[in-house]
């Protein structure tokens, strides 16, 4: 059975290097600026603010992806592989700088992630500002969802029919329990912004963003803020950021294992490749796509059921790139 596999030629880099997921190059550009005022743990943070600030597509910051609910919630992380210390945010609520939030979380505290209102206490403690994060479009969104009787949505095994009516639902006992894929899965409906920086003198970071998925059961929390599902990063070997359906990505730590693969001498290519064709065995529906980096500067990228792009930037380089990674046919 093919695997709808495609992997983009190596790209050489020279010296710095910012790379995100999809073709958001204002989100490229601001951490490649940030990249050369400060550090690679600047860049993620700037350039994933960007995307917070400019809604990417409606899947990154305030205002896109409402829950069953109505409500937008965050997820973000953010790892510095110089030392390994990190912070992340799942169900934000409320607060819409999340990467900063996952930030203080990592410089402010012991913990790693926080969740739901009580990383929303913390945030306001640590002085961000607490609002609204819907807007006319994200209402407008879930109330087009209510009229149409709350189709799709993520329930699985229960009664009334999920399919054809809304919640609430309770257990059907009689049916087999199975947690399969989502096969609505799509770029408008759920998406991250996944970046790895890396600075002139090799230090690596990674951050993510993201408002998880529309209409997501309330309390949901995707793969954005799990270390090594959307992202992962070791200063001796590289990098990895990862985008698509974050409940099955989450299941299979891909960025750790594109990382490792890295470690034991795969290109960033065939890493990539790799960790996506260990997902599609087991649900050949897939969507997802990772973007891979080492610490040689070889830039890497792989796509599985969808049409992929990515934007980067590097010291040769005057403005980012766009790169479109198709998926096999």
């Amino acid at each position: 059975m093919q695997l709808g596999l495609l992997a983009v030629f190596l790209i050489v880099s020279r010296g710095a290097l910012v790379i995100n997921t999809w073709p958001w190059a204002q989100a490229t550009t601001a951490g490649w600026q940030a990249l050369h005022r400060g550090s690679a743990l600047d860049a993620v943070y700037h350039g994933c603010t960007q995307c917070e600030i400019d809604q990417c597509d409606g899947t990154v910051g305030f205002g896109g992806s409402p829950d069953e609910n109505g409500e937008t919630t965050l997820d973000s992380l953010i790892l510095d592989a110089r030392t390994m210390n990190a912070g992340a945010v799942g169900g934000l609520r409320r607060v819409r700088n999340a990467i900063g939030v996952a930030r203080a979380i990592m410089e402010h505290t012991t913990h790693t992630i926080l969740v739901g209102d009580q990383a929303t206490a913390f945030a306001i403690e640590m002085g961000f500002k607490e609002q609204s994060l819907a807007t006319t479009t994200s209402i407008e969104i879930w109330e087009n969802w209510k009229k149409g009787n709350c189709q799709p949505n993520y329930w699985n095994n229960v009664e009334p029919n999920h399919t054809s009516v809304c919640g609430p639902y309770k257990p059907n006992r009689t049916l087999k329990a199975t947690q399969s894929e989502n096969p609505w899965v799509s770029k408008e409906s759920h998406d991250t912004i996944a970046m790895i920086a890396i600075s002139d003198n090799g230090d690596i970071a990674v951050g993510t963003s993201s408002n998880g998925a529309s209409h997501k059961i309330p309390g949901r929390v995707g793969d954005g803020p799990i270390i090594g599902a959307a992202a992962f990063a070791d200063n001796d070997v590289g990098a990895c950021g990862m985008t698509g359906d974050g409940d099955v990505t989450m299941r299979f730590s891909p960025c750790y294992q594109a990382v490792e693969s890295m470690r034991h001498g795969l290109d960033p290519t065939t890493a990539a490749v790799d960790a996506l064709k260990r997902i599609a065995r087991f649900f050949p529906f897939y969507k997802g796509a990772i973007i891979t980096a080492n610490k040689h500067g070889q830039v890497g990228a792989a796509a599985h059921g969808w049409t992929f792009q990515y934007s980067y930037q590097d010291s040769t380089m005057s403005k980012p790139r766009i790169v479109t990674v198709p998926p096999y046919k």
